[in-house]
């Protein structure tokens, strides 16, 4: 159940991340083959191919107006859910929100003389959905995460779907979740066909303008396929973490925050990026004695084996070299000199800064958000955030003053590219 170690050296930078990346290289093929037909069916039929593939995967016969989560039902899940775990996703909620608070833009206007006016007006989304995965690991924590930026964001219509279980309820957790993050209807819909649901819309699920959250490759590639018909968040891969550990690391927080990323999927990534060989030992060893005991060992044993890995580097510009290359979705800096290392950063969707800011706090509790590029996306992608539930209007406004003392120059750029009809339509209000 060992992961891999390496040297890494300036040299070997290229080849040692090319190893490491062969998670984005899967074949698509028939996974889209089979996503468009269920996007295709949906878009035709809707309520009607909703629900059959509702029975066909998640075993639940429903009619469709029992689709929709009641009053009751969430009534009933507050009932159900541990008092304490309310509590705390309450507290986890309020920070959330503190933090996505003020990511809010306001826009502007600026004069530029003789009269004329221009600037921005940002608006809210109209509506945004809302997909968590329930399976055998429900996330509340993923609903506060996606449901609160579009609600700090002013979006009035928050359409969130997740799967039924069996017996045809949601899991008490994640409608409560729901319901405290502020989505506005609640539909017990899952996999790919709620993408479509939610991208073309049906008689009963409404069509956004923005789907967002995380689920399985079918899910995802139904989000790829939907992108244009509506926005989405990012192109979502397997959970990775990223550590930069010098000798003031601390093996045993290493290695359990290793395996926290590990067990979530078998083709999850850990990467220990160090400059100290009795480190990396250590860690090695810590790292295959707590996951031989962990609940879900038989997980962490196929990523461990394929996906993760220690890299002894020479220095520690070359584990900075390393970790701008592979550009991970969790970066954490277990190092001495953490605001130095910190400053050359550039590719990381969140950063943990030193031994007591372990991963999972920002999964669940601190406030920025834990929906993250991952796959090397964080070269261009953001975590998401509240600016990702606006759209931007710009605005122009110019007085017969203001234009003719550039119309001559607009004119002239249009008849440069060809386009005498632009170039008329200034020069009509000056000229004979």
């Amino acid at each position: 159940m060992k992961c891999k170690t390496f040297k890494g050296t300036k040299e070997n930078l290229k080849e040692v991340c090319d190893k490491l990346g062969v998670r984005g290289k899967m074949e698509l093929g028939p996974v889209i083959d089979t996503v468009n037909a269920v996007l295709d069916n949906i878009r035709i039929n809707g309520d009607k191919a909703v629900l059959e593939y509702t029975e066909k995967f998640d075993g639940v016969k429903f009619e469709a107006n029992q689709m929709k989560v009641t009053p009751e039902e969430i009534e009933d899940a507050k009932s159900k859910i541990d008092s304490k775990l309310y509590e705390v996703i309450k507290k986890a909620a309020e920070n959330i929100r503190i933090f996505h608070e003020k990511q809010k833009e306001e826009g502007f206007m600026m004069e530029t003389g003789k009269g004329s006016t221009i600037g921005v007006k940002v608006r809210p989304l109209a509506v945004a959905g809302v997909y968590v995965p329930g399976g055998t690991a429900p996330l509340p924590s993923t609903v506060l995460m996606d449901v609160i930026p579009a609600s700090v964001a002013g979006v009035k219509r928050i359409v969130f779907c997740t799967p039924p279980r069996k017996d045809g309820t949601v899991d008490p957790a994640i409608l409560v979740a729901a319901d405290i993050a502020g989505a506005s209807e609640i539909y017990k819909v899952g996999g790919a066909q709620a993408i479509a649901a939610m991208a073309y819309g049906t008689e009963t699920i409404p069509r956004v303008d923005k789907i967002c959250g995380p689920g399985n490759i079918f899910v995802n590639t139904a989000k790829r396929l939907v992108y244009g018909q509506v926005d989405i968040d990012m192109f979502a891969g397997p959970s990775e973490i990223l550590i930069i550990a010098d000798d003031s690391a601390v093996p045993e927080f290493v290695a359990a925050d290793m395996l926290s990323q590990a067990e979530h999927d078998k083709i999850a990534s850990a990467i220990v990026l160090t400059t100290s060989q009795k480190l990396a030992d250590e860690v090695l060893e810590a790292v295959d004695r707590r996951s031989d005991a962990a609940s879900r060992n038989a997980i962490l044993a196929q990523s461990l084996e394929t996906y993760c890995a220690i890299i002894v580097c020479d220095d520690i510009d070359t584990a900075i070299n390393f970790s701008e290359e592979l550009a991970p979705e969790h970066l954490e800096l277990c190092v001495e000199n953490s605001d130095e290392v910190l400053n050359k950063i550039n590719n990381a969707g969140a950063v943990f800064i030193g031994n007591y800011t372990p991963e999972p706090l920002g999964d669940y509790f601190a406030g920025p958000n834990h929906t993250l590029p991952t796959s090397g996306t964080a070269r261009f992608f953001s975590p998401l955030n509240t600016g990702d539930f606006y759209k931007k209007m710009s605005v122009l406004q110019f007085n017969e003053e203001s234009l003719k003392d550039v119309y001559k120059d607009v004119a002239l750029f249009a008849d440069s590219e060809g386009l005498t009809c632009h170039a008329a339509a200034v020069r009509v209000r000056f000229e004979d």
